[in-house]
Parts: structure tokens; C-alpha cells; sequence
């Protein structure tokens, strides 16, 4: 197949690392010293060069911010038949886009970041496919995470932002106040030196990712939680409340007695 990688940066090394000696696969970026580094691959600096490519399938792997623009950019250079996807960690806007833009089209997100992830051990991460968009586009993917040892999970676009929003802003969002309140300090603490390693990898990650994991419109709902919840905690801490605190950690282990 003749791929078509959009973004030279993290992820989009990682597809062309991954598919280049399998398929006929190109990436394209406006900065030529971002391609220094791609080999055994078409490097393409120039929309009429994706014209003369011809891909049968696009790879999106520019940051959520520039995503839909950089779709509408090469649009107009791709075959009728070429099928677009995207790999953005949040799909807001991109379901609307993909049903008036005509061409068939495949979202997943595989749930890994190249900077905290082992990449050449990726059988604990996970990537999600989403259940709307082309059949033959959602079997490419899926065979190919599978082949990664990926779990697999597939959800609508809407169930894919909410639970993006669940599960990985309420960490980061933890971690961020976590490493707020550092200081100079030696912490002799087993369970400390764990979120310090936990806050030294999430903030590891590139700056886009987070943003766009903070920025989903549904993070908003999820941090309000951890407000309550600090709220609440912060007023059993006030009053020294035995009986309020054992029946908090009655709840709270509940919650993740089933996890």
C-alpha cells in the first residue's frame, strides 16, 4: 500500500519506522530538516509532490492544533479513493469533518506517548479504534496494533473523548499538583520516589500532548471532580474527623477494589 505520513515529528518517525519496509510510504513535512532523519522513505516538502505520490492512505501525525488544517491543506492533492486517518489524542471536531470531506477515513488513537513508552515493548500499552469510518481502514489498524501486542479498545468518537478525559486527565491533572508542590527536599518515602518516577514520565511527554489532554472539552468536568474530592478530604484533614475519614476510605477503596 502507498502510505502517506503527515508530520515529521515523534509519532510520525514511529509510523514510518513502523511501515516502511511493508509498504511504499512517504512523509511530508514543510520543514526539510525535520526529514533529515527519515530513511527508507519517499520525503516530500511540497504539496504537488503528494499529488505525484498518490497515497491510498494518509496518516495524520501532526499535533491535535494543527490536524484538521493540515488535512484541508492536502485534500485537494489526494485521490478520490485515498482514505484519511488520524491518530488525535482528543477527536474533537474531526467526526464532523471526516462526513463532509468525501473521502473514507479511519480515527484510532494509539494510547502511548514515544517519549514515556517502550516503544519495543508496547504489550502493556493501548490504542483505540474508533467503531465509525471505513471497514477495510479500521482492519488495517487493527491488525497492525495487534501486531504491536496493543490492547485494543473501540469506542464511538464521543465515548473515545470521555473516556480520554477520565482516564488520562485525572492523572496528569494529579501528577501537575503533585510536581506543583515539590521543593528541595530529600523524601526518603517508597511511595514518594513511585510518584516522582510517575511525574518525571508524564512530564516527559511533549508539551502538545499534554495540552491537548488538558484542553479536551470534557477535561474541564473531570478536574471539577478532583476539586470536590480535595474539598471534601481537605474538610475531614480541618476537623480531624475519625468516623468522616474511615468511612472516606471505606469509599475510596471501594472504587478501585474492582480495578
Amino acid at each position: 500500500m502507498k502510505i502517506l505520513i503527515l508530520g515529521a515529528g515523534k509519532m510520525g518517525s514511529f509510523f514510518v519506522d513502523l511501515l516502511s519496509f511493508e509498504h511504499q510510504t512517504a512523509v511530508y513535512d514543510i520543514d526539510p530538516k525535520r526529514l533529515r532523519f527519515m530513511y527508507n522513505c519517499e520525503r516530500l516538502t511540497t504539496l504537488d509532490e503528494i499529488r505525484t505520490f498518490a497515497p491510498e492512505l494518509v496518516i495524520n501525525a501532526v499535533s491535535l492544533k494543527y490536524t484538521l488544517d493540515v488535512f484541508r491543506q492536502v485534500e485537494p492533492y489526494l485521490p478520490e479513493s485515498c482514505i484519511l486517518s488520524d491518530i488525535a489524542s482528543v477527536k474533537t471536531d474531526l467526526q464532523a469533518y471526516y462526513e463532509s470531506c468525501g473521502h473514507r477515513y479511519v480515527s484510532t488513537h494509539p494510547m502511548f506517548g514515544p517519549t514515556f513508552a517502550n516503544l519495543g515493548a508496547l504489550s502493556n500499552e493501548n490504542a483505540i479504534i474508533i467503531t465509525e469510518g471505513d471497514c477495510m481502514g479500521r482492519c488495517f489498524f487493527r491488525d497492525l496494533y495487534q501486531r504491536l501486542g496493543l490492547h485494543i479498545c473501540e469506542y464511538s468518537f464521543d465515548e473515545h473523548d470521555e473516556t480520554v478525559a477520565y482516564s488520562l486527565s485525572i492523572p496528569f491533572v494529579s501528577t501537575f499538583v503533585f510536581a506543583a508542590v515539590m521543593k528541595p527536599q530529600e523524601a526518603p518515602g517508597t511511595t514518594f520516589k513511585r510518584h516522582m518516577q510517575i511525574a518525571k514520565g508524564v512530564l516527559g511527554e511533549d508539551d502538545c500532548l499534554l495540552r491537548e489532554i488538558l484542553f479536551n472539552p470534557r477535561t474541564g468536568g473531570q478536574v471539577s471532580r478532583i476539586r470536590e474530592e480535595l474539598k471534601q478530604l481537605l474538610d475531614i484533614i480541618d476537623r480531624k474527623d475519625e468516623g468522616a475519614l474511615a468511612d472516606y476510605l471505606t469509599r475510596i477503596r471501594g472504587n478501585i477494589s474492582h480495578r
